[in-house]
């Protein structure tokens, strides 16, 4: 028998894999931003493990580093982020309402390069799940070689700004 979590991800029809389409929906991210190609694995609230495909026409080889293209260590640790944005994402009732902001890194550590050509494995774990805090152990590799690893911790918050404070080019946007 399913618990609960898991029949709330099957009724929204996530079922790993899934693909770009489906990673699109769970975040707010877009090109060249988005840093998650597939979702390979999910255990609701425990785990997610996805991929990253590194092209050389990813926007940052332009300049890190000319003639000698590394991707930049502060986008591995984005990429996990946003890997556990999906595991958290794939949770909520409607995912355009919230929004999973990184907070915090801890332990970061960054053990080789990687370079276009490569498929990133992100592996995701849970530390601890609260209602609005996620903290997540997340490692990186590259051929089954650790790349990257840290934890990342998140918040929850809501999406749209609220629009009470004059001066606020949101509350501005609206009008």
């Amino acid at each position: 028998m399913e618990n609960v979590e898991t029949e709330n991800i099957v009724a929204q029809g996530l079922l790993p894999p899934f693909d770009i389409v489906e990673i699109m929906r769970l975040l707010p991210h877009r090109y060249p931003f988005l840093l998650v190609d597939r979702v390979v694995e999910a255990v609701p609230k425990l785990r997610l493990v996805a991929t990253k495909n590194v092209s050389i026409n990813e926007p940052y080889f332009q300049g890190h580093f000319p003639g000698f293209p590394i991707m930049p260590a502060v986008l591995l640790l984005e990429a996990l982020a946003q890997a556990g944005c999906i595991l958290v994402m794939m949770e909520a009732a409607d995912p355009t309402e919230k929004l999973l902001v990184f907070t915090g890194v801890e332990r970061a550590r960054f053990r080789r390069p990687v370079v276009p050509g490569d498929q990133v494995r992100l592996e995701i774990d849970v530390l601890n799940w609260r209602s609005r805090v996620m903290r997540m152990q997340g490692k990186a590799f590259v051929d089954g070689k650790l790349a990257c690893e840290g934890i990342v911790t998140s918040q929850m918050v809501p999406r749209q700004r609220p629009a009470s404070a004059p001066g606020n080019p949101a509350a501005e946007a609206e009008v």
